[in-house]
C-alpha cells in the first residue's frame, strides 16, 4: 500500500524505496511529459486525453507498485508506515498542482479575454479615422467583440469594462455630429440607434436614447442647408426624414420656418443677377416642401407660384441678352404657354419671337424688341407665297409679330437662277398674300417653310433684313428653290422680286 500511494505521487518514490530505478525514472519522464505539455496554463487547458493518458498511467504504477512490493522485503518493521504517510503527504503535490494549475488558467482566459478587448479598441481606434461608409464593417466587429465580451463573459475583468468601451464606441461614430459636419452624421447616428438591437441594453445603460437628439439636429440641418440642392433627395430628403422619424422634436418645429424663409429669399433672388438659377432653386425648394409629410409644411409650396412665374419671365430675358437665342425662346415660349393671364404674355411671345430670328439671324438679337407700341405712320408691306406649301413669317423691328401665308397649290419649285427673277410674277395669277402695316425702321425676317404633302419637307428656313422707309409701299414674294430652300424677294417699295435664299 506504501508503494502504490508514494508512485500516485507521480515521481515513482515507491519504486525508488524499492531500488526499481528503471521504473522510478519512467514515472518521472511521464510526469515532466505533462508538466511540458500543460505549462504555460493555456486558456483551453490541457487536452483531455493527455489527462486520461497519464492518470491511466499513475494508476497502471501504483498497481503495479503495490503487486511488486508483496514480492520484495522493503526493510525494517518502521518503514512501510512511514512510507505510507509519507506517500499520504505526498499526495497534496498533484492536488496543490491541479489547484495552482486551475488559478492560472483563469488568469490566461481572463489574459485572453483582456487581449480581445484590445483589439476591439484598436479596431474602434482604426475606424474612426476612415469615412463611415468604409468603416462599417470594422464597427461592427468590434460591436461583436464587445457583446460578447459583455453579455457571455460579464464577470471577468474585460467583460466589467465593456460599458466603458461601449461610451468610447458610440463617441467614435458620432464623432461627425460633434464636428458640425450634419449630412455626414446623419448615417452613424442611424446606425448608434440600431445597435441596441444587436447588445443587451443594460450594457448600453443611457447610450440607448443618446442618438436621438443629435441625430433629429443632424437631420434638420443637412435638410436646411439642402434645400433646393439637386442632391435633396426625394420624400422631403432629410426633412421628410426628420418629419416622419422625430415629428414631435423641437427641430420638427422648425421645418415649416426654415421652408418659408427659403422660398422669400429664392423669390426675391429671381430678381438678381442670375434669375435662372435661381428660379431653378426655387422649384426644387417648392417640390421639397411639397413632398413633406407634415401638412402644415407642405401647404407652404403654394408661396413659391408667384416667385417662379416671375423667375421664369426674367431667366427669359436673362438668356435673350446673353445671347442664348434658343433657351431663351424656349423659356418664354413655355411661359407664355404657362402663366395666361400674366400681364407679361404679350411681351414674352414677341421676346420669344426676335430670339427665335436670333436664332439665326443674330443681328436681330442685338437688342430686346421695344416694350411701347410704336407710334405714327404706318407702312404697307404685302409679301405673297409663291411656294407650294404654306410659310410662317416672323419678324421684329420697331414692332414685332408673327403671320401665316397658305400654300400655293398650283405653284412649283424654281431653279435656283431663276427663283429671283420668276418667283411671284405670273400674269393673271393670284398667289396667296398676307399684308402688314409696319412703322418705319429697321426689320429682321424669318420665313419659315411650313411643310406638306405639295413640296418637300426638308425645305429650310430663311432669314432676311430690311429697312422700312416712310412714305411708300413695299412687296416681297417667298418661294422654293431646287436646291430645297426657303428664298424670298427683298421688300421693296412698289414692287418685289424674288432672290434665292
Amino acid at each position: 500500500m506504501a508503494v502504490a500511494l508514494l508512485n500516485l505521487g507521480g515521481f515513482g518514490l515507491g519504486y525508488a524505496l524499492m531500488r526499481c530505478w528503471f521504473r522510478a525514472a519512467v514515472c518521472c519522464v511521464a510526469t515532466g511529459a505533462l508538466l511540458l505539455a500543460s505549462l504555460p496554463a493555456d486558456p483551453d487547458g490541457v487536452a483531455r486525453g493527455l489527462v486520461v493518458a497519464y492518470l491511466l498511467a499513475l494508476a497502471l504504477a501504483a498497481l503495479d507498485g503495490a503487486r511488486t512490493a508483496r514480492r520484495r522485503t522493503v526493510g525494517g518493521s518502521w518503514r512501510p508506515v512511514v512510507a505510507a504517510v509519507a506517500g499520504l503527504v505526498l499526495l497534496a503535490v498533484p492536488a496543490g498542482g491541479v489547484v495552482f494549475y486551475g488559478s492560472a488558467q483563469d488568469e490566461a482566459v481572463e489574459q485572453m479575454l483582456l487581449d480581445r478587448l484590445d483589439r476591439g479598441d484598436r479596431t474602434v481606434e482604426a475606424a474612426s479615422a476612415k469615412p463611415f461608409d468604409a468603416a462599417r464593417g470594422d464597427y461592427r466587429s468590434a460591436l461583436a467583440v464587445y457583446r460578447e465580451l459583455g453579455e457571455e463573459h460579464a464577470g471577468s475583468g474585460a467583460g466589467k469594462l465593456v460599458p466603458s468601451r461601449l461610451d468610447a464606441y458610440y463617441r467614435a461614430v458620432s464623432a461627425p455630429y460633434r464636428q458640425k459636419k450634419h449630412c455626414e452624421a446623419i448615417e452613424p447616428l442611424t446606425h448608434l440607434r440600431t445597435v441596441p438591437e444587436s447588445i443587451d441594453p443594460e450594457l448600453l445603460g443611457d447610450l440607448v436614447g443618446y442618438p436621438d437628439g443629435p441625430l433629429a439636429t443632424s437631420l434638420y440641418e443637412c435638410g436646411v442647408s439642402r434645400l433646393g440642392d439637386t442632391s435633396a433627395g426625394a420624400e422631403g430628403g432629410e426633412l421628410g426624414e426628420l418629419l416622419r422619424a422625430f415629428p414631435g422634436s423641437a427641430q420638427a418645429k422648425k421645418v415649416g420656418a426654415a421652408v418659408s424663409k427659403e422660398i422669400s429669399e429664392q423669390s426675391r433672388a429671381v430678381r438678381g443677377s442670375d434669375p435662372c438659377a435661381a428660379t431653378d432653386t426655387l422649384r426644387r425648394v417648392r417640390a421639397t416642401a411639397l413632398s413633406l409629410p407634415d401638412k402644415s409644411v407642405s401647404v407652404l409650396a403654394g408661396s413659391a407660384d408667384g416667385g417662379i412665374e416671375n423667375g421664369v419671365y426674367a431667366c427669359g430675358l436673362a438668356e435673350f441678352k446673353a445671347k442664348r437665342f434658343g433657351d431663351a425662346r424656349q423659356t418664354l415660349t413655355e411661359f407664355a404657354a404657362t402663366y395666361k393671364k400674366d400681364k407679361r404674355r404679350a411681351r414674352a411671345r414677341d421676346i420669344a419671337i426676335a430670339a427665335e430670328i436670333a436664332d439665326t439671324r443674330p443681328a436681330a438679337g442685338k437688342h430686346l424688341p421695344p416694350s411701347d407700341r410704336a407710334g405714327g405712320a404706318r407702312m404697307q408691306l404685302v409679301i405673297s407665297n409663291d411656294a407650294p406649301d404654306g410659310v410662317e413669317i416672323l419678324y421684329t423691328g420697331p414692332v414685332t409679330g408673327k403671320v401665316d401665308i397658305g400654300g400655293c397649290g398650283s405653284c412649283r419649285s424654281y431653279t435656283w437662277a431663276s427663283g429671283s427673277v420668276s418667283a411671284c410674277k405670273a400674269k393673271g395669277k393670284s398667289y396667296p398674300r398676307v399684308t402688314l402695316w409696319l412703322p418705319a425702321g429697321e426689320y429682321h425676317f424669318l420665313y419659315k417653310h411650313r411643310g406638306g404633302t405639295a413640296s418637300d419637307t426638308s425645305v429650310t428656313s430663311y432669314a432676311d433684313g430690311s429697312r422700312i422707309q416712310p412714305g411708300y409701299r413695299y412687296t416681297g414674294c417667298t418661294y422654293v428653290s431646287s436646291s430645297s430652300s426657303l428664298g424670298t424677294g427683298p421688300a421693296e417699295p412698289v414692287s418685289g422680286s424674288g432672290s434665292d435664299a
